[in-house]
């Protein structure tokens, strides 16, 4: 008889998991989809289960990219090639037939808010849940909330999980909570839009909140209560800050707004004069993206959200060699335009603080504007 068997002791040893993010980042860093496709497969060979190889490889190796781009170590296009590797890598262990888990805990509707592309954690969560037992219909990016709800309507979902990275999304993943809550559907949330500790989702009315993956998965196993559909429909109600229309009034007027600081800011910079056509559509840019985070925290009423985003785009900033300072005069004169809006001013008046606490180790006192 042969007694050979193929078992444990017979394969390598799979790498500990930092080696082999270490091995996946070389990859990806390279541009190398075939490599880091094959470090992967080959741990999965010798043991390693899928759920940590997204969860545990893909996932983190992804962030290393993003903080890479902050820092100004990856271009744009660095971090879009990184994202359709993990892309490609994710799909490849997808279909591994022999890793698929036949569905028997119910079904549920994966999707990214309106107006958010980035997919990709969404993506993995649909993964695990598939992974973990689920018939999971994943949506991608950017769905609209009218298609979202007929989704649901026709397939008919046990609950839909929501994800957003971008606080600029959330007056839409609020709609988007309501709509789905108000067909019965129960909501779960997740991603960056929502706050480290889920803050924004209890206050948008969210059924629930997941920081991570295997968080929601295990959320979803032990079963997310359904909404009250009465109680969905008035969801807007807890929102009491927006009745004095500061919100409205930014967002409608973000265009303006921009228009009327570009010319102020030359004002102060005469050196903006002999800036290049993209030089200042990216200073308008600026512009626009702190108006777009003003009024989302003017939505949720936090002066933390505001204040944090300045920071990072001062991070931003300095990491690209543009002086970070330049954001002080910019606050300033939105501050001047918007003098009538209490909780606006109160808002720029903690970023410029914020800002203040942000440059003072490096004592920055003068600089060029954004």
């Amino acid at each position: 008889m042969n007694t050979h068997t193929e078992n444990s002791t017979d394969l390598p040893v799979p790498p500990v998991l930092p080696v082999l993010r270490d091995q996946v980042w070389a990859a990806v860093a390279d541009g190398d989809e075939y490599t880091a496709t094959g470090h992967i497969l080959t741990a999965i060979d010798q043991g390693l289960d899928v759920e940590s190889a997204l969860l545990d490889v893909i996932a983190p190796v992804q962030a290393r990219v993003g903080a890479e781009w902050a820092a100004n170590r990856f271009s744009v296009a660095n971090e879009h090639a990184a994202s359709a590797i993990a892309e490609r890598v994710i799909a490849a262990l997808a279909h591994r037939p022999a890793r698929r888990t036949a569905p028997r805990l119910g079904r549920i509707t994966v999707a990214c808010v309106d107006q958010e592309w980035h997919a990709l954690p969404a993506r993995l969560l649909a993964e695990v849940l598939t992974l973990r037992g689920w018939r999971v219909d994943f949506l991608g990016a950017q769905v609209p909330t009218p298609h979202l709800v007929a989704h649901l309507h026709s397939s008919g979902a046990d609950a839909v999980a929501l994800s957003s990275s971008l606080a600029t999304r959330l007056p839409v993943a609020h709609a988007a909570v309501t709509a789905c809550q108000a067909v019965g559907v129960p909501v779960l949330v997740g991603g960056a839009a929502f706050g480290p500790d889920g803050r924004y989702a209890r206050l948008l009315g969210a059924d629930a909140w997941a920081p991570d993956a295997r968080a929601a998965a295990r959320l979803l196993q032990d079963g997310v209560p359904v909404p009250d559909r009465a109680r969905a429909h008035v969801r807007t109600d807890d929102l009491p800050h927006l009745s004095d229309q500061e919100y409205t009034h930014v967002a409608r007027d973000r265009a303006r707004l921009v228009r009327e600081v570009l010319p102020r800011l030359e004002k102060r910079f005469p050196a903006m004069a002999a800036y290049t056509e993209e030089q200042r559509e990216r200073t308008a840019e600026d512009v626009a993206h702190l108006l777009d985070h003003l009024a989302v925290a003017l939505y949720v009423d936090d002066d933390e959200l505001f204040s944090t985003f300045v920071t990072w785009t001062a991070g931003i900033l300095t990491a690209r060699h543009v002086p970070a300072v330049s954001l002080d005069p910019t606050l300033d004169i939105l501050t001047a335009e918007l003098s009538d809006f209490p909780r606006s001013r109160r808002l720029l008046t903690n970023a410029r603080r914020a800002l203040g606490a942000f440059l003072a180790p490096a004592g920055t006192t003068t600089g060029e504007p954004v």
